[in-house]
């Protein structure tokens, strides 16, 4: 149990106490309430809003409450100061044991402190990526597969029972163009000059790899044959062959997905046919017509009757229509189709991560997702905002139609994998990011990515150092434990452990939010922290982590950094970056 949960609890009983004197009586259940660090450290070690949540239900003002739990908090002998601030939060200052003792249990803990059993099992579906087939991965794909798959491994450290999936779409129009413009490079690499590529097909260079694997594999099976003959099977082998390309791509900064899932599949074993039909039976289809978007002027708007589902029974702000005037699927019914699919297969959450320009499209699915799963399944979007490319601070501009792209394969050839997923959560999902590849692998301070591997390899070169004086076993995590830990006293140092002590709480609440960002922006809080620690012992001899005159202290604060290392490579694994050992010159931070 946290210390946050341990003085929550220790809240809760107060609380109880107070009832059964009948100081305090309550009319109803108790109030949400946080344990959290306070804005200033000056103000204390831990702040809480309880008196604040009871003032209704206890009939008292906050401060009143406030100053009736003070004492009985203050008979705990982990509590060392109760201050009553403002209208009634209340400051607490714990002992200098309590976190000498956390460091040791972060020590005994390792990587796995800050595991967590909050998600409790849940099933949760996690959707990102979902990039058509049709050409490799780009900059555009990499900040939501990013975001997803970190997002994957915080609810997975958090407790979540966690699925990884991948959605395609291999039914619409873009298959088709694919799968011509693949029959042309097929027919170049069995020898024919095909000329310039023709306006509406893909041009990019990648196709060409296409054709020539076909050829290899079927020879001249498919020259002279009609569109009719070749479009369904090369279609196929297309499709198969860009998505082997994109798993590989993905693969370079350890993206793996449990589950594809493509929509031609589901349109073919009549997934659809089956959803509307159960639309139609719970009364939720019917042909009716719609007004012209809002906030449009369309003299030429036609009201024309539609298959229409209601959905704006459900929180959708007007019904949606299920088929095109032709009789065809609209482009919302396939993705109803696809979660009613994952409600199917008992998912009790849902999470997609989208681009930014898909946001009116959410209240599409949500009504859906409400029906089929009678209220009781969750969807959950974060959308995700566009990555501007820049190199010295140059824009590059970048279009999948004319070929002219920046890979994700070219991204981590130029600053590693490690970088690429570390710099895509400096900012919140919903907001631009600039990519400048020279700033990524600048060794500054500047630099996010450098400046939290550096406070790793600085914490390995630390433990070098100590090898030449103490035993491998001495600085065994298991023997650390053991050090005189009582001796991390100083203020400076105690900051950082109380820091290190909040790692368990940033998991939760990261997870609870479904921000994965908020990993990152620890990860450079600590880096800052040490690296401030550390510049003091610069100037000040005694303040060194490495005091050879002194062993005790001296394995006391190596304890310290084999914390502060734990918990950056702890964070870094959610990130799904692997920490670095040593800083080298000739290559980037986090390659």
């Amino acid at each position: 149990m946290t210390i946050f949960k341990i003085i929550h609890k220790t809240i809760e009983t107060a609380i109880e106490e107070l009832g059964r004197t009948g100081a305090l009586t309550l009319n109803a259940p108790l109030p949400t309430f946080v344990v959290e660090p306070p804005r200033e450290a000056e103000h204390g070690d831990l702040a809480t809003n309880v008196a604040m949540t009871l003032t209704k239900i206890a009939g008292k003002p906050p401060r009143a409450i406030a100053e009736m739990l003070t004492p009985i908090l203050l008979s705990n002998p982990i509590i060392a100061a109760a201050e009553i601030a403002g209208p009634g939060f209340l400051n607490l200052r714990l002992k200098p044991a309590v976190w000498q003792n956390e460091l040791k249990e972060i020590l005994k803990a390792g990587v796995h402190y800050g595991d967590s059993t909050q998600g409790k099992g849940v099933r949760v579906n996690i959707e990102y990526v979902s990039a058509n087939p049709t050409g490799p991965m780009h900059a555009g794909h990499v900040r939501g597969a990013v975001i997803g798959d970190t997002l994957s491994n915080l609810l997975a450290k958090a407790g979540y029972d966690v699925t990884r999936e991948y959605y395609f779409n291999d039914g619409g129009a873009q298959v088709d163009v694919l799968a011509r413009t693949s029959y042309l490079r097929y027919r170049e690499a069995a020898g024919e000059n095909i000329g310039d590529i023709p306006e509406g097909l893909y041009p990019g260079e990648y196709l060409k790899d296409v054709g020539l694997a076909l050829f290899q594999r079927d020879g001249k099976k498919w020259l002279g044959k009609t569109e009719v003959e070749w479009l369904a099977p090369l279609r196929k082998f297309a499709v198969e062959y860009m998505m082997s390309m994109i798993r590989d791509d993905l693969g370079l900064i350890g993206i793996k997905h449990d589950v594809f899932t493509n929509e031609r599949e589901m349109i073919e074993g009549g997934t659809l046919d089956k959803v509307f039909k159960i639309l139609q039976d719970k009364d939720l289809i019917y042909v009716g017509t719609l007004p012209p978007p809002k906030g449009k002027v369309m003299d030429d708007w036609e009201a024309v009757p539609l298959t229409l589902f209601r959905s704006s029974k459900f929180g959708d702000s007007t019904d949606r229509p299920l088929k095109k005037r032709d009789g065809t699927w609209t482009y919302a019914m396939p993705d109803i189709a696809y979660h009613y699919n994952k409600i199917q297969r008992g998912f009790q959450l849902m999470i997609n991560v989208w681009g930014k320009d898909h946001g009116a499209y959410a209240e599409r699915i949500k009504p859906a997702v409400k029906v089929f799963s009678d209220g009781k399944a969750k969807l959950e979007i974060i959308f995700v905002s566009i990555v501007k490319l820049f190199k010295n601070g140059e824009p590059i501009k970048m279009s999948k139609r004319s070929g002219d792209l920046i890979t994700l394969r070219e991204m981590v050839e130029q600053v590693g994998a490690g970088a690429v997923r570390f710099y895509m959560l400096t900012r919140i999902p919903d907001s631009e990011l600039d990519f400048d590849f020279a700033k990524v692998v600048e060794q500054t301070r500047d630099n996010p990515v450098f400046y939290v591997q550096y406070a790793h390899a600085r914490c390995c070169s630390i433990m070098r150092h100590a090898a030449e004086i103490f035993s491998p076993a001495e600085l065994a995590p298991g023997a650390l434990v053991q050090a005189d830990i009582a001796k991390i006293a100083s203020v400076d140092e105690l900051m950082l452990v109380k820091f290190l002590a909040n790692w368990p709480r940033v998991i939760e609440a990261a997870a609870l939010a479904q921000e994965p960002h908020r990993i990152a922006f620890y990860l450079m809080e600590l880096a800052a922290q040490f690296h401030s620690l550390w510049n003091k012992g610069n100037d000040n001899a005694t303040l060194r982590f490495i005091v050879a005159d002194d062993r005790a202290l001296t394995l006391a604060r190596l304890a310290l950094i084999k914390a502060v290392q734990t918990i950056i490579a702890s964070g870094l694994a959610v990130m799904g970056s692997a920490p670095v050992e040593e800083m080298r010159h000739d290559k980037p931070a986090a390659a």
